[in-house]
């Protein structure tokens, strides 16, 4: 499999899809288990703690789900450094094995009422597993899809990592709908929740088929020895690419902010706080979705085109002006236009930057470093900014602040946009 190609050749060039689906269909599965835990916690908070008190329990829960999320760098910092000392593909295996294994965990574990205190306990290290996982997937297959690309096809290879996200979403979402609509309440605490699990293992099983016949890229053999020979890497990407470093929390900053404000902060604010008909913001996050897993490749195509840094320019400086205006759609009881707009809108702007973003990350940083680059200082950021955003939402919209949360999203464009005016066009370059 080429790793290289001549950015002015005028021949066709065929993308390989089961590849590129085998390698981005770890992160599907990924935001897949995360997204039903989510779904269903608040089905499944008095199975692993005291039901007396049904609030102490989703509390516990949702407690359980933001934890995780500090693990994520710890997971990129050690398995990205096992991608670069052992390759992409292995340490692929690796995130999804502990995915899939934290799902099938969950969907089997005890009863609070069955052995007590170590029913949350194991609830906990099921979801650690699985934070280390994503921590690791992320960097891993996005060093994984850049490397094997073509370099005047980068962008393209790299929107899959997304599409497959949105795809993952949006299935999580149904299948919620689904047991949610087949099943009665009772029946959705005491056993129906497992059942999303079970899924989410299943497609775990099914990653790790397709993955298993991935060849592992030219990139990582021809480093291999250099990687190993590397000493204190953390370190080193601090030492010597400080730039780096700072340029990828810059556009990481936005777009976690992007992510986790359309994807989940937006939904229980509008429903909670402004009185939006529940099935009416569904719908809208769904159309919102069709159009963001649309938009990946024609925005991967762009980019090989046009440059990355154009793009990315677009898209912080538009994030700048129009948050605040748009988040004033979301009025009282807001008419279901208004909602998809906002939805489609928010997620479309986010294609300029996610198609490319597994190009941007990995050509920041040498092949030696990649992984552990990539894996360590994106995992922070996104730690930070994302797994806090619905949390900052719903304290300032109880203290009736809500649209500070709006001034802090365009503020935190504004910065990215000024870090990304320091990026080089690395449009066609060869990954060194």
């Amino acid at each position: 499999m080429s790793q290289v190609s001549d950015p002015t050749s005028t021949e066709r060039h065929r993308l390989p899809v089961r590849t590129l689906v085998a390698a981005s269909i770890g992160n599907a599965i990924e935001w897949f288990d995360w997204t039903i835990y989510a779904t269903f916690a608040v089905y499944f908070s008095s199975q692993f703690f005291d039901k007396s008190s049904p609030t102490l329990a989703l509390i516990g829960t949702t407690s359980t789900y933001a934890l995780a999320f500090f693990f994520r760098p710890l997971g990129g910092i050690l398995l990205g450094r096992l991608a670069d000392i052992r390759g992409r593909r292995w340490a692929m295996l690796v995130t999804i094995l502990l995915m899939a294994g934290g799902s099938f965990v969950i969907a089997v574990l005890p009863t609070y009422q069955a052995v007590g205190w170590l029913a949350p306990i194991l609830l906990l290290l099921a979801r650690i597993a699985q934070g280390l996982s994503l921590g690791g997937e992320v960097s891993n297959a996005s060093a994984y899809l850049a490397e094997i690309a073509p370099a005047s096809h980068r962008g393209r290879y790299s929107s899959f990592f997304y599409i497959s996200t949105g795809i993952a979403l949006l299935a999580a979402s149904v299948l919620g709908l689904v047991l949610t609509t087949t099943l009665s309440r009772p029946e959705l605490e005491s056993w129906g929740w497992r059942i999303a699990f079970l899924v989410g293992g299943v497609l775990g099983l099914v990653g790790m088929w397709l993955r298993r016949a991935l060849a592992e890229t030219e990139q990582f053999e021809e480093n291999r020895e250099r990687a190993k020979a590397v000493r204190n890497p953390l370190m080193l990407t601090l030492r010597e690419h400080p730039k780096a470093v700072l340029q990828l929390f810059g556009f990481t900053l936005l777009s976690t902010l992007c992510f986790y404000t359309f994807f989940s902060a937006l939904t229980p604010y509008a429903v909670q706080f402004r009185d939006a008909a529940g099935g009416e913001v569904f719908l809208a996050l769904s159309i919102g979705t069709i159009v963001f897993i649309a938009l990946q490749y024609p925005m991967g195509y762009a980019a090989d085109r046009y440059g990355r840094r154009p793009q990315l320019l677009i898209w912080s400086a538009l994030m700048t002006v129009i948050t605040v205006p748009l988040s004033l759609l979301i009025t009282e009881r807001p008419p279901l236009i208004n909602l998809i707009i906002v939805f489609t809108v928010g997620l479309g702007l986010y294609t300029f930057m996610s198609s490319i973003a597994p190009a941007i990350m990995s050509e920041l940083f040498p092949t030696e470093l990649r992984a552990l680059g990539i894996g360590a200082w994106y995992n922070l950021t996104v730690a930070l900014f994302g797994g806090t955003a619905p949390l900052l939402i719903s304290a300032l919209s109880s203290a009736d602040r809500p649209q500070l949360f709006f001034w802090y999203v365009s503020g935190g464009a504004l910065v990215a946009f000024l870090i990304i005016l320091t990026l080089p066009e690395t449009k066609g370059r060869q990954l060194t």
